[in-house]
């Protein structure tokens, strides 16, 4: 398989604004960047499919250098890992608690938040080029072609609080690519096994025309 690609996800989920007045900060923003075992809405253009995340698969992300952004603008950074952003996984996703720096674009954010007209999440990932990392399966609901499920997240980017519409489908044109991988590496399985089964066949062959010569 190909080097890992950047993926991003987007969640509508409801965030809190905790005040930050007592101790002179601006206010704190938590939630849940994802979600485990949350069917996705309906991803991909030529083929469609839902996405799953399954619990477990932030177990080895390498989550040491995350940013929270605003619509994974790296211009707009409103915290990072160890500084001022906290990050857990616990059985339903990966909560963030961010206490943004004293930026305009963060006070921006912050009364869009309080007036309701932002209140998605999103995150920006790798899955690790292994067979094991994610599977396809065909799916039985009209008008999806598959369920993709990820079951290991290498690397964590970024989370971030986003404008934008819940998984457009922009952003599934990676996990396309890595279906057509998937498809490749089984029909290569599939070829190998059958060479496999060819080659005994023809040891078989061998054999029994060895052993009627005697």
């Amino acid at each position: 398989m190909t080097n890992p690609e950047l993926e991003r996800r987007t969640l509508t989920a409801q965030m809190e604004l905790r005040d930050g007045a007592e101790d002179g900060g601006t206010p704190t923003i938590t939630g849940y960047a994802l979600k485990f075992n949350k069917p996705s809405e309906v991803l991909g253009g030529f083929v469609a499919f839902r996405e799953i995340i399954k619990p477990g698969a932030l177990a080895t992300a390498d989550m040491t250098n995350v940013v929270a952004t605003i619509n994974h603008d790296q211009n707009q950074v409103l915290g990072r890992s160890g500084i001022n952003l906290d990050l857990a996984v616990d059985e339903i996703g990966l909560r963030f608690t961010v206490q943004p720096t004293d930026t305009s674009f963060a006070k921006d954010l912050i009364a869009n938040m309080q007036a309701g007209v932002i209140n998605q999440c999103s995150f920006a990932f790798t899955i690790p080029a292994n067979d094991e990392a994610q599977d396809w399966e065909e799916s039985d609901e009209d008008g999806v072609d598959y369920v993709r499920s990820i079951n290991q997240i290498d690397h964590l980017y970024d989370v971030s609080i986003v404008t934008t519409p819940a998984y457009p489908s922009t952003e599934a044109q990676v996990g396309e690519r890595s279906l057509a991988m998937v498809k490749e590496s089984r029909r290569a399985l599939h070829q190998a096994e059958v060479d496999t089964e060819i080659k005994q066949m023809r040891r078989e062959l061998d054999r029994q025309e060895l052993l009627k010569s005697l």
